[in-house]
C-alpha cells in the first residue's frame, strides 16, 4: 500500500505541475499515450498495446487528443491501410512540461532521502518492477 501511495503521489504531483503550466484538458493517462507515440509515432493498434486496452477505447483517446491539438494524425509511411498518430508541437509542448513537472515533483523526494536511501530504493525497485509495464492503471 505505500508503494501505490507513493506512485499516486508522483503521478498527482506530475499532474499538478502539468496543469499549472497550462495543459490543463488532460488526464495522467494521456501521458502514457504520449510516451508511445513520440518519436516515431504510432498506429491506433500499437497505442492499444502499449496502454493495454481494446482499439475502441485507444481511438477514442486518440480522437480526444487529436481534438484538443495534442495528435496529428497522417498517412503511414509504410502501411497504406493506416494512419500513423504524432505529436504536434503542443504535444511536445506538453511533454516537456511533464518531464520538468517530474523533476520538480522529484526533487523534494530525493533531498529527503540519503544517497545510502536512495540507493537501497532503486535496487529494491528495480527488483520488483517488470520492465516495459508503464502504463495507466486510472
Amino acid at each position: 500500500m505505500l508503494l501505490l501511495s507513493a506512485a499516486r503521489a508522483l503521478v498527482d504531483g506530475i499532474d499538478g505541475r502539468v496543469r499549472a503550466a497550462g495543459f490543463d484538458d488532460i488526464r495522467p493517462a494521456h501521458g502514457f499515450a504520449f510516451a508511445r507515440v513520440s518519436g516515431a509515432g504510432a498506429t491506433v493498434t500499437e497505442l492499444a498495446e502499449h496502454l493495454e486496452i481494446t482499439k475502441q477505447a485507444a481511438s477514442q483517446m486518440a480522437e480526444e487528443l487529436i481534438r484538443k491539438g495534442y495528435l496529428q494524425r497522417s498517412p503511414h509511411p509504410t502501411d497504406a491501410r493506416a494512419r500513423l498518430l504524432t505529436l504536434t508541437e503542443k504535444g511536445h509542448a506538453c511533454t516537456r512540461a511533464a518531464d520538468a513537472a517530474a523533476v520538480a515533483t522529484l526533487e523534494p523526494l530525493g533531498r529527503a532521502l540519503t544517497g545510502s536511501q536512495k540507493q537501497a530504493l532503486r535496487t529494491a525497485l528495480r527488483q520488483l518492477a517488470t520492465p516495459g509495464r508503464i502504463r495507466p492503471t486510472w
